[in-house]
Protein backbone atom coordinates (compact mmCIF):
# COMPACT_ATOMS: atom_id res chain seq x y z
CA UNK A 1 0.00 0.00 0.00
CA UNK A 2 1.11 3.95 0.39
CA UNK A 3 2.41 3.58 3.74
CA UNK A 4 5.11 0.37 1.99
CA UNK A 5 5.97 2.68 -0.46
CA UNK A 6 7.03 5.40 1.33
CA UNK A 7 9.28 3.69 3.87
CA UNK A 8 11.18 2.51 0.93
CA UNK A 9 11.46 5.29 -0.56
CA UNK A 10 12.76 6.95 2.90
CA UNK A 11 15.07 3.43 3.29
CA UNK A 12 16.61 4.64 -0.45
CA UNK A 13 17.10 8.12 0.25
CA UNK A 14 18.69 7.01 3.69
CA UNK A 15 21.00 4.37 1.99
CA UNK A 16 21.70 7.51 -0.91
CA UNK A 17 22.92 9.40 2.60
CA UNK A 18 20.30 11.99 1.88
CA UNK A 19 18.49 13.51 4.87
CA UNK A 20 14.72 12.29 4.69
CA UNK A 21 12.09 15.45 5.73
CA UNK A 22 9.08 13.21 6.48
CA UNK A 23 5.95 15.22 6.24
CA UNK A 24 3.32 14.00 9.03
CA UNK A 25 0.21 12.21 7.84
CA UNK A 26 -3.30 13.73 9.04
CA UNK A 27 -4.80 11.24 10.74
CA UNK A 28 -8.18 11.30 12.82
CA UNK A 29 -7.29 11.07 16.69
CA UNK A 30 -9.45 8.93 18.81
CA UNK A 31 -9.25 7.76 22.81
CA UNK A 32 -11.12 9.62 25.17
CA UNK A 33 -8.41 10.45 26.98
CA UNK A 34 -6.19 11.62 24.09
CA UNK A 35 -9.22 13.57 22.11
CA UNK A 36 -9.65 15.18 25.96
CA UNK A 37 -5.94 16.16 26.17
CA UNK A 38 -6.38 17.35 22.38
CA UNK A 39 -9.08 19.46 23.26
CA UNK A 40 -7.80 20.60 26.64
CA UNK A 41 -4.81 21.79 24.34
CA UNK A 42 -7.13 23.71 21.85
CA UNK A 43 -5.70 21.47 19.09
CA UNK A 44 -8.70 19.94 18.37
CA UNK A 45 -10.46 21.48 15.27
CA UNK A 46 -13.92 19.09 15.72
CA UNK A 47 -14.69 16.57 17.93
CA UNK A 48 -17.08 13.77 17.22
CA UNK A 49 -19.21 12.35 19.92
CA UNK A 50 -21.07 8.70 19.49
CA UNK A 51 -24.84 9.05 20.53
CA UNK A 52 -24.74 5.23 22.19
CA UNK A 53 -21.43 5.24 24.37
CA UNK A 54 -22.24 2.90 27.66
CA UNK A 55 -21.94 4.10 30.31
CA UNK A 56 -22.86 8.02 29.23
CA UNK A 57 -21.33 9.50 32.15
CA UNK A 58 -17.73 8.66 30.07
CA UNK A 59 -18.54 11.37 27.83
CA UNK A 60 -21.57 13.44 29.00
CA UNK A 61 -19.27 16.00 30.15
CA UNK A 62 -17.34 16.93 26.64
CA UNK A 63 -19.88 18.91 25.11
CA UNK A 64 -19.35 21.06 28.13
CA UNK A 65 -15.90 21.32 27.37
CA UNK A 66 -16.15 21.41 23.89
CA UNK A 67 -17.79 24.68 24.44
CA UNK A 68 -15.69 26.10 26.85
CA UNK A 69 -12.70 25.71 24.38
CA UNK A 70 -14.66 27.04 21.82
CA UNK A 71 -13.99 23.70 19.64
CA UNK A 72 -16.75 22.98 17.49
CA UNK A 73 -18.55 19.31 18.07
CA UNK A 74 -21.17 17.01 17.17
CA UNK A 75 -22.89 13.66 18.12
CA UNK A 76 -23.55 11.08 15.62
CA UNK A 77 -25.44 7.76 15.63
CA UNK A 78 -23.34 4.90 16.43
CA UNK A 79 -19.74 3.84 18.07
CA UNK A 80 -19.78 1.26 15.52
CA UNK A 81 -19.17 3.93 12.47
CA UNK A 82 -17.09 6.25 14.59
CA UNK A 83 -14.79 2.74 15.22
CA UNK A 84 -14.80 2.11 11.46
CA UNK A 85 -12.73 5.29 10.42
CA UNK A 86 -10.46 4.51 12.55
CA UNK A 87 -10.27 0.57 12.08
CA UNK A 88 -11.67 -0.44 15.57
CA UNK A 89 -14.47 -2.20 16.55
CA UNK A 90 -15.82 0.67 18.24
CA UNK A 91 -15.01 4.71 19.30
CA UNK A 92 -16.89 6.28 21.72
CA UNK A 93 -14.81 9.56 20.42
CA UNK A 94 -12.57 11.11 17.70
CA UNK A 95 -10.92 14.45 16.93
CA UNK A 96 -9.58 15.73 13.46
CA UNK A 97 -6.46 18.12 14.27
CA UNK A 98 -5.58 19.46 11.15
CA UNK A 99 -7.11 19.15 7.52
CA UNK A 100 -5.60 19.30 4.16
CA UNK A 101 -5.38 22.58 2.47
CA UNK A 102 -7.77 21.43 -0.08
CA UNK A 103 -10.51 20.27 1.67
CA UNK A 104 -10.34 23.59 4.03
CA UNK A 105 -13.31 25.50 2.28
CA UNK A 106 -15.53 22.10 2.63
CA UNK A 107 -14.07 21.73 5.76
CA UNK A 108 -15.10 25.28 7.09
CA UNK A 109 -18.36 24.85 5.80
CA UNK A 110 -18.87 21.59 7.53
CA UNK A 111 -17.92 23.60 11.11
CA UNK A 112 -20.58 26.34 10.09
CA UNK A 113 -23.02 23.95 9.83
CA UNK A 114 -22.22 22.02 13.14
CA UNK A 115 -21.31 24.70 15.30
CA UNK A 116 -24.97 26.01 14.08
CA UNK A 117 -26.54 22.92 15.11
CA UNK A 118 -24.42 21.67 18.21
CA UNK A 119 -22.53 24.25 19.88
CA UNK A 120 -25.11 27.06 19.82
CA UNK A 121 -28.28 25.05 20.16
CA UNK A 122 -26.86 23.55 23.84
CA UNK A 123 -28.24 26.22 26.00
CA UNK A 124 -31.68 25.99 24.25
CA UNK A 125 -31.36 22.05 24.95
CA UNK A 126 -30.05 22.55 28.24
CA UNK A 127 -33.15 25.31 29.07
CA UNK A 128 -35.78 22.69 28.23
CA UNK A 129 -37.12 20.73 30.31
CA UNK A 130 -40.04 17.60 29.55
CA UNK A 131 -42.50 18.14 27.74
CA UNK A 132 -44.09 19.98 30.55
CA UNK A 133 -46.84 16.99 31.20
CA UNK A 134 -48.29 17.10 35.14
CA UNK A 135 -49.09 14.18 37.19
CA UNK A 136 -52.82 13.15 37.82
CA UNK A 137 -52.78 15.19 40.96
CA UNK A 138 -51.47 18.20 39.67
CA UNK A 139 -54.18 18.58 36.41
CA UNK A 140 -56.87 17.92 39.15
CA UNK A 141 -55.90 20.71 40.85
CA UNK A 142 -55.31 22.83 38.13
CA UNK A 143 -59.04 21.93 36.93
CA UNK A 144 -60.78 22.53 40.20
CA UNK A 145 -58.21 25.84 40.15
CA UNK A 146 -59.63 26.75 36.52
CA UNK A 147 -63.25 25.78 37.43
CA UNK A 148 -63.47 28.01 40.34
CA UNK A 149 -61.98 31.09 38.32
CA UNK A 150 -64.65 29.95 35.77
CA UNK A 151 -67.09 30.22 38.58
CA UNK A 152 -66.06 33.50 40.16
CA UNK A 153 -66.13 35.43 36.33
CA UNK A 154 -69.26 34.29 35.35
CA UNK A 155 -70.95 35.34 39.13
CA UNK A 156 -69.13 39.07 38.51
CA UNK A 157 -70.96 39.18 35.13
CA UNK A 158 -74.21 39.10 36.73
Amino acid sequence: GCQKERLLKRAQAEAEGKTVEAKKPIVVKYGLDHVTYLIEQSKAQLVVIAHDVDPIELVVWLPALCRKMEIPYCIVKGKARLGSIVHKKTASVLCLTTVKNEDKLEFSKILEAIKSNFNDKFDEVRKKWGGGIMGSKSQAKTKAREKLLAKEAAQRMT
